[in-house]
C-alpha cells in the first residue's frame, strides 16, 4: 500500500512539474492570478498602499526618535519604487502595441502582442491581435486579388494582340477566321469585365433585389435560348445539348428575375464549358417546401467535383478542375462564375451547393420564395 501510494504522489510530481513546463512555470501561473483586476483597482492600491508605507514609516520614526527627514526620503523612494513596478507593468503592453502598429503601417501585419493578462489591457491585446488577423487577412485577399485579376486580364489581352499582330504583320489574312478569334477574346474580356463589376456591386451592397412572382418556363427557356445563341457563336460547344425540365409546367416563384437570370446564366455557362464533347446539360426545376419557393438545378456530364472542392469552388477565382479540354472555346472561364452566383443567391436568402450525382457536377439552388430574405 506504501508503494502504490508513493507511486501515486510520484506520477502526481510528474504531471505537476509536466503542466508547469507547458503553462510557463508556476511563477507565470501565480502572476496571472494576481491579475484579474482593473487599472482603476491596481492605481487605488497603489495609492493606499504608499499610504500605509508612510503612516507605517511615521509611526516608526515616533517610536525611535528617528529624524522626520530620513523617514520622508525613506518613504518616497519607496513609494517611486512601487509606483515603477506597478507603471512598468501598465505600460509594457502598450509600448509592444506601439512597435506592433509601427510594424504594420509598414506593411507587416504579422506582429502579435501578448494576452497573458486579464485586465483592461488583456482585453486590448486580444482585440488589437483580433485587428491584426483581419487586416494580415484583408492584404492578403488584396494581393490575390491584385494578381488574379492581372492574369485573367493578360490573357485575353496578349491573344488579342496576337492576332491583331499578326493581320498588321501580313502574316494572317484579315477573314472571318480571324476576326471570329479576335471577337471570341474581346467577349471574353468583357465578361471578365463585367463579373468583376457584378462583385464590386454586391460588396459594396448596391445591388437591389427586385423580387416579384413569375412564371418558371418561360423564364428558363429564354435563359436557354441565349445560351444556345452564345454556345453557336464564338464560343464553339454547340455540340452540348440543353434539356429543360420543369415541374409542374405551371411552376411560379417568387424570387429577382435579373438576379435569377444572372445565376441561372452562369451556371449553365459553366457546365458547358465542363461538358465533354456532345455532352448533355440538363436544367430541372421543381416547387420547394414553402410557397413560391424554387428548387433549381443544373446537372452536366463532365468530371464533376470532388468532395474537398464542393466548398471553396464558389470562391473567387477558383476554378475548381479544370475543363475536359476535349471541345473547342473550352477556356476554363474566369473562376467568377459561381461566385457571382452565391452572392445573387444569397441575396434571396437562399442556398446554392455542390449536389450528390453519379455522373458529371450537380448543382442545386434553393430559393425561398415569398419569404423575406435577410438583410
Amino acid at each position: 500500500m506504501d508503494q502504490t501510494a508513493a507511486a501515486r504522489a510520484s506520477s502526481r510530481e510528474r504531471r505537476v512539474r509536466e503542466a508547469e513546463r507547458v503553462t510557463g512555470g508556476p511563477w507565470k501561473r501565480l502572476m496571472e492570478e494576481v491579475q484579474p483586476f482593473s487599472i482603476k483597482t491596481k492605481l487605488s492600491t497603489l495609492v493606499v498602499v504608499s499610504v500605509f508605507i508612510t503612516t507605517g514609516l511615521v509611526i516608526v520614526a515616533i517610536r525611535t526618535e528617528t529624524q522626520l527627514r530620513v523617514i520622508t526620503i525613506f518613504s518616497i523612494i519607496a513609494s517611486m519604487l512601487l509606483t515603477q513596478l506597478i507603471a512598468h507593468g501598465l505600460t509594457s503592453p502598450l509600448r509592444e502595441m506601439t512597435d506592433a502598429a509601427r510594424a504594420m503601417a509598414h506593411g507587416d501585419y504579422s506582429r502579435r502582442v501578448r494576452t497573458g493578462r486579464r485586465d483592461e489591457l488583456g482585453e486590448l491585446a486580444v482585440t488589437f491581435n483580433r485587428m491584426a488577423s483581419d487586416l494580415e487577412a484583408v492584404d492578403q485577399h488584396r494581393k490575390e486579388l491584385v494578381a488574379n485579376v492581372s492574369h485573367e486580364l493578360r490573357t485575353p489581352i496578349s491573344a488579342l494582340r496576337a492576332v491583331l499582330e499578326n493581320v498588321v504583320d501580313g502574316v494572317s489574312a484579315a477573314d472571318p477566321e480571324t476576326m471570329r478569334t479576335a471577337l471570341t477574346q474581346t467577349e471574353r474580356l468583357g465578361r471578365l469585365v463585367d463579373h468583376l463589376l457584378d462583385l464590386s456591386r454586391l460588396d459594396n451592397g448596391v445591388v437591389p433585389l427586385n423580387a416579384r412572382e413569375f412564371e418558371v418556363w418561360p423564364f428558363l427557356s429564354g435563359v436557354l435560348r441565349t445560351a444556345k445563341v452564345e454556345a453557336q457563336g464564338s464560343r464553339g460547344r454547340d455540340d452540348v445539348h440543353l434539356h429543360l425540365d420543369v415541374s409542374p409546367p405551371e411552376l411560379a416563384a417568387f424570387a429577382d428575375p435579373e438576379r435569377l437570370h444572372q445565376v441561372a446564366a452562369n451556371l449553365i455557362d459553366n457546365a458547358v464549358k465542363h461538358s465533354p464533347p456532345c455532352g448533355k446539360v440538363a436544367v430541372s426545376a421543381r416547387a420547394g417546401t414553402e410557397p413560391d419557393s424554387l428548387v433549381l438545378e443544373v446537372q452536366d456530364e463532365g468530371p464533376g467535383i470532388p468532395e474537398a472542392e464542393r466548398l471553396s469552388v464558389f470562391n473567387r477565382f477558383n476554378r475548381g478542375i479544370a475543363s475536359t479540354g476535349k471541345g473547342p472555346g473550352s477556356d476554363g472561364g474566369t473562376g467568377l462564375g459561381l461566385a457571382i452566383a452565391r452572392w445573387a443567391v444569397d441575396l434571396h436568402g437562399g442556398h446554392i451547393g455542390v449536389a450528390e450525382s453519379t455522373r458529371g457536377c450537380r448543382i442545386r439552388v434553393t430559393l425561398p420564395g415569398s419569404a423575406q430574405p435577410p438583410r
